[in-house]
């Protein structure tokens, strides 16, 4: 689904959208979320693991690495501070749409639901309640909420520039954008400007060490998008659980510097909570959590040696970069884990090479319900009773052969 086909944001009670929505032009360029689907909040808990989570070994992972000290900024529409899995997660940043449109509240008001599940994906906190198995790839970053996208045109090149630049100015290590400029036709602007204001605030970022991480886009076009496409930002594409590209709406091209899940992507909403949804959206923020546990690792590290890292451990099916999910699908273990020495630019390595840890998304629903659970219990517990009789038996045959040997030797 692309912009000119998303309908309009409808707030009611309890009940908001939580997708892109076509833009109203606004200068030169507009931002859009790069979100698709719909979700309502608050929202009951979605029991089991995510399969987004499943393919990595979290409870290794974070028993050494989970972002902890690690401030990253989510520019978006901003983050609730009520979820239970993002209270004490979150520090409340500047609010760029104050007095405009109908945006109420903050930085940590947030009425379309979108950053708070951009959000979470990054440092949601284990479910005190132990409800859900969903976490954040970093739970233990903090997130520096700025509201600066209110999904109905209010955001401009302008005012994303000025929240990057606000980012550096409060010390964010990571900074994810899930966001990308679009034209008054609805379709990825063409920027080309090495001035631009956008560019310009991207660069101080990088000069600044701040790894900045951005949403290729939903047009399902090979067109370049922004700011995914700028030299030094980590653009993300959309995954699906076979390690491929979400084919249907995932952009290809220069915007794409790796990919990581995107489909059914289980995350915090507003109130509490969790809610299934799509895009590049929530695939910039998996790979802006992996950032962070780097971040974490290596303090000192510049960006292009962070986004490397993440390049080069990716899991690959070309040697090289390909238009699809660029430098492969997003490998947090190995990205972490990898002892090489620190690059500034990936190179080509064989597919399955050490650089490329292989790691396969398990055919698992978005998590196991409880009736799986009995089922998989159960079906532990037959195959455990028919292992004990089969022992029994054997036993019991041992015995009696010793037995006949010894009657027969005694004759």
């Amino acid at each position: 689904m692309n912009r000119l086909h998303r309908g309009a944001l409808t707030v009611a009670a309890g009940v908001v959208a939580c997708a892109a929505v076509p833009v109203l032009p606004l200068g030169t360029a507009t931002a859009a979320l790069a979100a698709d689907g719909q979700c309502h909040f608050p929202a009951g808990s979605i029991a089991g693991e995510p399969w987004a989570l499943q393919r990595v070994l979290l409870s290794q992972l974070h028993a050494r690495y989970d972002g902890r000290g690690v401030t990253v900024a989510v520019i978006d529409s901003g983050v609730d501070d009520v979820n239970p899995q993002l209270k004490g997660a979150v520090r409340a940043g500047q609010d760029f749409l104050k007095g405009s449109g109908n945006a109420t509240g903050g930085s940590t008001t947030d009425q379309i639901g979108h950053g708070t599940m951009v959000a979470g994906v990054i440092a949601a906190r284990p479910d005190p309640e132990h409800r859900t198995g969903f976490e954040g790839i970093a739970p233990a970053a903090t997130i520096l909420a700025i509201r600066q996208n209110d999904g109905q045109g209010g955001a401009t090149e302008l005012t994303l520039a000025e929240a990057i630049d606000y980012a550096v100015a409060q010390k964010a290590g990571v900074i994810n954008i899930s966001q990308d400029l679009t034209t008054q036709q609805g379709q990825p602007y063409q920027d080309d400007n090495p001035n631009s204001k956008l560019r310009v605030a991207v660069q101080h970022a990088l000069d600044a060490g701040v790894v900045v991480v951005a949403a290729a886009g939903n047009e399902n076009l090979a067109l370049p998008t922004y700011p995914a496409a700028i030299p030094g930002v980590i653009g993300v594409g959309a995954s699906d659980r076979n390690d491929e590209r979400a084919d249907g709406f995932s952009e290809t091209g220069k915007s794409v510097s790796v990919a990581a899940p995107g489909v059914d992507i289980v995350s915090t909403v507003p109130g509490g909570g969790q809610c299934v949804d799509n895009g590049t959206s929530f695939a910039a923020p998996y790979v802006a959590g992996v950032a962070a546990l780097l971040r974490q690792e290596y303090p000192k590290w510049t960006p292009a040696q962070i986004a490397t890292r993440i390049e080069q451990t990716a899991l690959r099916t070309d040697p090289g970069w390909n238009p699809y999910i660029g430098w492969g699908v997003v490998d947090p273990v190995a990205a972490v884990t990898d002892q090489s020495p620190p690059s500034d630019t990936p190179v080509a390595t064989p597919v399955g090479g050490p650089a490329a840890a292989p790691v396969h998304a398990r055919p698992f629903a978005v998590g196991e319900t409880p009736q799986q659970r009995d089922e998989r219990t159960a079906l532990y517990a037959v195959g455990l009773g028919a292992v004990g009789l089969i022992l029994i038996t054997g036993t019991a045959t041992v015995i009696r052969d010793t037995r006949r040997k010894s009657r027969v030797a005694g004759l």
